[in-house]
C-alpha cells in the first residue's frame, strides 16, 4: 500500500476518533462515508475497517473514563447482552433488507432521538440511578441490530437511548456507550473477518490511528460542560439523519462515483 494512502487513513482515522471519543460514539459512523465517497474504497472493506476502529476506540478510551468513575460498569454488561443479540441478528439479515429502508429507517431514528435529546435539557436531574431498565433493553437490541446492518458503531443510538430512556447524565451515557461499543463491534467483526471482508493492510494504519484519537477524545470530554456536550451530540444526530435521508433518497451530493 503506498505510504500516502496509509498516512491518509491514520489522519482519517485519528480526527474521526477524537471527534468519536468526545462524544461516546466511536468512529465507524464517519469512517465509512469518508472511505467511500473520498477514498472510494469497496463498501464491504470500509465497514470491516471502521468495525476495527471501533474496536480500538473503546479500548483506548476505557481506561480513562473508568478512573474517572465515569462508566456505569453494571449497567453496561447488561445491556450490552441485549445490543450484542441485536448486532449478531443484523449480521445474519444482512442483505436481505433492502439498503435504501435501512437508510431511511436509520435517519428517522436519529432525528427522534435528537428531538427527545432536546426536550432532556429541561431534566436537570443527574442522579445516575437507572429508571426504564425494559426500555432502555429493547432500545440497546436495536440499536445492536441496525449498527451490524449498517457496518456503524452503535453508540449513536445507545447514547440517546441511555439519555432518554435510562435518564442517565450525558457523560456517563457517553463513557459507558464507549465502554460497550468495543463489545457489539467485536461480534459483528468476527463474522465479517470470517467472510474476508477485513482488510489487514487497511486495518492496520485506522487502528493505530483510532487508538491516539480516542485517548485524545476521552480527556476532552472530561473538560467539556454537560450541556455543550448534550448540543454537539444533537447537532450530530441531525446532520447524519440528513446524510442518511439523502442516501436513501438515492441522492448524492458528492457526484457519481468513479
Amino acid at each position: 500500500m503506498p505510504i500516502g494512502l496509509e498516512l491518509w487513513l491514520f489522519a482519517v482515522a485519528l480526527g474521526t476518533s477524537m471527534l468519536g471519543g468526545v462524544l461516546g460514539m466511536a468512529s465507524g459512523i464517519f469512517i465509512v462515508p469518508i472511505l467511500t465517497v473520498f477514498g472510494r474504497l469497496d463498501i464491504h472493506s470500509a465497514i470491516g475497517a471502521s468495525l476495527i476502529s471501533v474496536i480500538a476506540c473503546s479500548c483506548a478510551s476505557a481506561a480513562p473514563f473508568l478512573k474517572e468513575r465515569l462508566t456505569h460498569i453494571r449497567l453496561a454488561i447488561l445491556l450490552e447482552t441485549a445490543t450484542t443479540s441485536g448486532a449478531l441478528c443484523g449480521v445474519f439479515l444482512a442483505g436481505l433488507v433492502p439498503t435504501n429502508y435501512l437508510f431511511l429507517l436509520f435517519a428517522s431514528i436519529l432525528l427522534l432521538s435528537a428531538q427527545q435529546m432536546l426536550a432532556r435539557r429541561k431534566d436537570r436531574d443527574d442522579s445516575s440511578s437507572v429508571r426504564r431498565l425494559p426500555l432502555g433493553m429493547t432500545l440497546m437490541y436495536g440499536a445492536g441490530l441496525i449498527s451490524a446492518l449498517l457496518g456503524i458503531g452503535s453508540g449513536v443510538l445507545k447514547i440517546p437511548a441511555m439519555d432518554t430512556a435510562l435518564r442517565l447524565p450525558i457523560k456517563v451515557s457517553s463513557a459507558t456507550s464507549n465502554f460497550m461499543i468495543g463489545v457489539t463491534a467485536a461480534a459483528s467483526a468476527a463474522a465479517y473477518f470470517a467472510r474476508g471482508e477485513i482488510v489487514t493492510s487497511l486495518a492496520a494504519p485506522i487502528a493505530l490511528g483510532s487508538v491516539l484519537g480516542a485517548l485524545l477524545g476521552a480527556r476532552i470530554l472530561m473538560k467539556v460542560p454537560n450541556e455543550k456536550l448534550r448540543l454537539m451530540f444533537i447537532a450530530i444526530l441531525v446532520i447524519l439523519a440528513l446524510q442518511m435521508a439523502l442516501v436513501g433518497f438515492g441522492i448524492n451530493l458528492i457526484g457519481p462515483r468513479s
